[in-house]
């Protein structure tokens, strides 16, 4: 009886250690942490205090966050940034934040610089958040106000891979997959993979937000892209994930290089989609 009895507390143990997913709000208190510090004592002590030890920035290309940082003398200039849109891997050991910034070099209103960032985050061993990759987009100042949209994780029926490396190659694959698609159909592979809470970050626009909105710019401005992957990562809860590498993007006689990267979920039928995708200019 007692073995029955010790074996059903583990039974609800374990059904409640699986139902319980981690809340949106320990990176967003993690980027809160991170904006004091820049208040307090600048943008250089605040990225390595929060940097993951692999963790790059793209100015423009991607360096490491470490060394950057460390080279600086002082980041001249003060920065503030509102996350509106972050999600959290059911067991928080990956997440993002995104949102708009400003950036001043001086004392005058003209000398402000508005845009849009994004931040991936994940745990180290105590559990606590750092920052994996860092980079943004500039465009004019914003029109309109961004809503906010920050969501706890849901528990997915996604089996936890013991093996990061598969994990990765899942991911690599998708996005790969997805670069196929771009050359033989632009919209056809947006259609496919994008999400219909999907964010578009596009260098000298305003975050585009939805299937219909970022279908309409791709289409309004006849731009044929090809990509190809450099890395990813996933949780190992098997429902977050990210992946960078390349983009040339072709408007009429105009070529344009960028880095990309783009965050995926995934949905009840265990497909990924595209939630944020975000280019950041090759060349300054």
């Amino acid at each position: 009886m007692k073995k029955i009895l010790l074996a059903t507390s583990i039974f609800c143990y374990s059904a409640l250690a699986l139902a319980q997913t981690a809340k949106v709000s320990k990176v967003i208190d993690a980027e809160t942490n991170f904006n004091k510090v820049v208040a307090a004592k600048g943008i250089k002590d605040a990225f390595l205090g929060v940097a993951d030890p692999e963790g790059f920035v793209f100015k423009p290309s991607p360096v490491k966050m470490t060394s950057f940082y460390s080279s600086l003398q002082k980041q001249p200039g003060t920065a503030k940034q509102e996350p509106k849109f972050a999600r959290i891997s059911a067991n928080g050991d990956l997440a993002f934040t995104a949102g708009p910034y400003t950036f001043q070099n001086g004392k005058s209103e003209d000398d402000k610089i508005y845009g849009d960032y994004v931040s991936v985050w994940r745990t180290d061993a105590s559990n606590k958040l750092k920052l994996l990759i860092y980079l943004g987009i500039q465009h004019p100042e914003p029109v309109e106000k961004q809503l906010t949209d920050f969501k706890d994780s849901e528990a997915k029926t996604v089996k936890e891979s013991a093996d990061p490396f598969a994990s990765k190659t899942i991911i690599i694959n998708t996005d790969k997959t997805f670069n196929i698609s771009l050359t033989k159909s632009e919209m056809a592979a947006y259609k496919e993979f994008l999400s219909p809470e999907g964010r578009y970050y596009f260098p000298g626009f305003e975050p585009m937000t939805g299937t219909d909105k970022i279908l309409k710019f791709i289409n309004n401005n006849a731009i044929s892209i090809s990509a190809e992957t450099s890395g990813a990562g996933r949780s190992t809860s098997g429902d977050l994930a990210y992946s960078f590498g390349k983009a040339t993007i072709k408007k009429g006689n105009m070529v344009n290089h960028y880095y990309y990267v783009r965050i995926w979920e995934i949905d009840a039928a265990h497909k990924w989609n595209i939630l944020l995708e975000v280019f950041s200019p090759l060349e300054n």
